[in-house]
Order: structure tokens, then sequence, then C-alpha cells
């Protein structure tokens, strides 16, 4: 007698309601950013632009901090790096086959050869991804292979900023030393002051976004997503169970640092100007702090967190321009005394709260049910 055909897998059940839940975020921050130009300015618009810029770099950062519990303190660097690789790319079309303005002030009588291979946008594009990955990927691999974790991680990727940026400024002949890149006046040939230039930098901005959160929720789904996860509850168990720390955690970072390249690389065209200020210390702390208000080990809340600290920073600096550092620290340090889990974050936990069903306590009087039904006392 013929063995009968196996049955289907059971499905289990609420696995597409929750990625319907996951996902419902996702489309509507892509519907209200797509409809947005119609109700802002053109200086608005741009502003937009720039926070969406800082909202893929915060979902990085979020991947590497929030879900696998390693704290940078120096996505400056990678975020420089890109926007160094676009800016380059920028100036080298800008000067066609002519030596860059910066430059002739400086005494060059020639282009180095380290910058001759930006002159192709094929180059230069993949460069500002490929470029903070892999450098970050090498960093951390040494880093971690010495088992360097918590505070002093943090403490060596600060460092790398304050190296990194003090390096760049020193090199004024081939990186524009404190002034940077900048007077970019064309991007693939279409003038970067028109404004249908603009619009299409901003659509792409957004469908860049929304496509780093879908892959970032896809990665935490899936089964590394889960060993993120537990290598930041337990590292030592996950190692112990015979999982490669060291190459995971290279492999979260060198991710990270490819996407602080891409919003440096869309931050350049739209903003003007790349420079060591960029890559420093205090940008970079300021990065984790987008995470931090909008709630780590939350994709969605990475990208509320940039979009509302970046608009309550431009806000407070056009409106109380004496004051407003005051009153930025000052959002920042009740933020997380309110809000510990940021803004997401907590909002989640008040609806987890608001759906526990009211316990009532069993009286001893009451009669025990056992598994059969029966009762007794």
């Amino acid at each position: 007698m013929p063995n009968p055909a196996p049955s289907p897998a059971p499905r289990h059940p609420g696995t597409a309601a929750a990625l319907l839940r996951a996902l419902l975020p996702v489309l509507l921050i892509g519907v209200l950013l797509f409809l947005a130009p119609a109700v802002l300015s053109d200086f608005r618009q741009n502003l937009l632009a720039k926070f969406l810029c800082f909202a893929i770099l915060a979902v990085g950062i979020d991947l590497l901090w929030g879900y696998t519990g390693v704290l940078s303190l120096g996505h400056g660097v990678w975020f420089g790096l890109g926007g160094y690789a676009m800016g380059m790319y920028l100036k080298m079309e800008d000067a066609d086959g002519r030596l860059p303005d910066f430059m002739n002030w400086s005494g060059l009588t020639s282009v180095p050869w380290f910058w001759k291979p930006f002159e192709h946008p094929w180059f230069a594009l993949p460069m500002a991804l490929l470029g903070p990955g892999v450098a970050a990927f090498i960093v951390g691999f040494l880093i971690f292979r010495s088992r360097v974790k918590g505070a002093y991680f943090s403490i060596i990727t600060q460092a790398l900023a304050l190296i990194l940026s003090i390096l760049f400024v020193g090199q004024q002949q081939y990186t524009g030393g404190t002034n940077g890149l900048t007077n970019f006046s064309t991007l693939f040939g279409f003038s970067l002051a028109d404004r249908t230039t603009q619009d299409a930098l901003y659509y792409i901005t957004v469908s860049l976004l929304l496509l780093t959160m879908l892959f970032a929720l896809w990665l935490t789904r899936a089964p590394l997503g889960s060993l993120l996860v537990a290598i930041r509850d337990d590292e030592d168990r996950v190692r112990f169970s015979g999982h490669n720390v060291t190459a995971v955690k290279a492999l979260v970072f060198a991710i990270s640092a490819a996407l602080a390249g891409l919003a440096g690389a869309l931050y350049v065209p739209q903003v003007g100007i790349i420079s060591p200020a960029n890559m420093g210390i205090v940008p970079s702390i300021e990065f984790v702090l987008l995470v931090a208000v909008g709630g780590r080990a939350t994709i969605t809340g990475a990208v509320l967190g940039a979009i509302i600290v970046s608009w309550a920073r431009s806000t407070l600096s056009e409106n109380y321009p004496d004051t407003w550092l005051y009153l930025f620290g000052a959002l920042f340090i009740g933020s997380v005394l309110l809000f510990p889990a940021g803004i997401v974050g907590t909002w989640r936990a008040l609806l987890r709260t608001r759906r526990l069903p009211l316990r009532i306590p069993r009286s001893p009087l009451r009669p025990q049910l056992d598994p059969q039904g029966a009762a007794h006392e």
C-alpha cells in the first residue's frame, strides 16, 4: 500500500498579521513623504530631504545598536566618507577635465591619482557604499576579534572620528581642509539649482529610505535578526553555541556603515557641502541620539526620531537663535528621562499594557479544575 501523501505544513497563525503590522507604518510613512511636497515650500522640502538622509543613517545605527547591542560613537566617519565620495565626483564633473578650484588655490598642478577614478559615476557611487562598508568590516573585525565591546568599543569609534576629522582638515590640498568640498553646480549634467533636479533628488531619497526600512525589517525578521538579538542579550552564550560572533558583528557594522555612506552621498547634492565637521565626534553623538529618542530596536522609531529631532533642531535654531542649544539639550534630557524606551518604544509598551486582560485573583473557596475537568478542593 503506498504511503499517504504528506500533509501540508501548518501555517503559523498570526504570521501574516504580524507582517502586515510591520509593513503598515512603512507604507504610511511612504505615502506621507510622497505627498509632503504638495504642502511644503521649496525650502522646507529641502530641509525634509536632509532629515530623510539622517533617517537612513539612523536605521543603520539601530541595526547595530538597537538589535546587536553595539554602540558606535563614530558613525560620522562613514557618513563623511560616503559624502566625500559623492563630493569628489561632483567636483570632478564641475571641473570638466580641469583642476578643481580648491586644488588650484592650494598649489597643486595636477589631479591626484586617487581622485581620477571619481570622475566616473559608476565608480564614485558604489564607492560611497562599498568604501565605508569594507573599511568598517575590516576595522570591526580587528576590534571584535580582540573581544573589545561595550564602552571600550564606543571609545575606539569616537577616537576614530576624531582622528579622521583632524586628518581631513590637515590635508587641505586633497580634501578642501576645514571648508570641505562645496560649490557644486551639476549632477549627471543636470543643474542642482534647478527645482526639478531637487524634486528628483527628494523622491529618490524617499524611495531609498523606504527600501532601507524594508531591508531592515526583512533582516531583523530573518534568522540573522534573531542571532543579532541573541548577541545583544548574551554574547558569550551565542559564542559558546558555536556561532562566529566576530564575523556577525563585523558584518552588521559593515551594513550600518554602508547605510551611513548612502546617507552621506544623498546629503551632499541636496545640502551642497561636505566637510570634516560632518565626520567629527559631535555629529556622531547626535546621530546616536536620533535613535535614542525614536526608540531602539524599532525601525520606525529610528526614522521618526531622525525626523522629529532634526525638525526640532531646525525650529529651535530659527526661533531662538541665542538660546536654542540650551533648549535642544533640555529636549534630549527630557526625552531620555521621560521616555527611556524612546517614542515608539514607549508607545508600544502602552499598547501592550492596555491589551493585558484583567486578572481576577482566584478565591481560596473557588474550586479548581484539573486538566480532565474534574473539580477538586
